[in-house]
């Protein structure tokens, strides 16, 4: 059932953490998430094909890249809970801290259209 699947996907703190990031950015490379979470490459991965899994995220490849943002076509009780889940995390402690990290990383890579 998509409902629960949804439910599931937002009571990891790693995938809130993760779409908080994705809602400030629009969009952020699995590189942008290993640096700002401090997780693993593999674990940034797994908890990525979760999301896509429950239709939350799209990933798209550009070169060696691949890029994660929130699905723009969620339905709108979706759309509604996963933005008041980020909406009620953003002002945690942890959360600014992954936000500075982001913002401190050199290298970021560039975003090109995906279109």
């Amino acid at each position: 059932m998509k409902q629960t699947a949804i439910f599931q996907m937002l009571s990891d703190e790693t995938r809130l953490r993760a779409l908080a990031l994705m809602a400030a950015e629009k969009e952020l490379c699995v590189c942008e998430l290993v640096h700002a979470l401090e997780i693993s490459q593999p674990r940034i991965s797994r908890h990525m094909a979760v999301m896509r899994d429950a239709g939350v995220v799209l990933s798209r490849r550009h070169a060696q890249w691949v890029f994660h943002s929130i699905s723009p076509d969620l339905p709108d009780w979706q759309a509604r809970v996963v933005e008041a889940a980020v909406e009620g995390c953003k002002s945690a402690e942890l959360i600014r801290q992954d936000r500075r990290r982001l913002m401190a990383m050199k290298g970021r890579p560039e975003r090109c259209s995906a279109a």
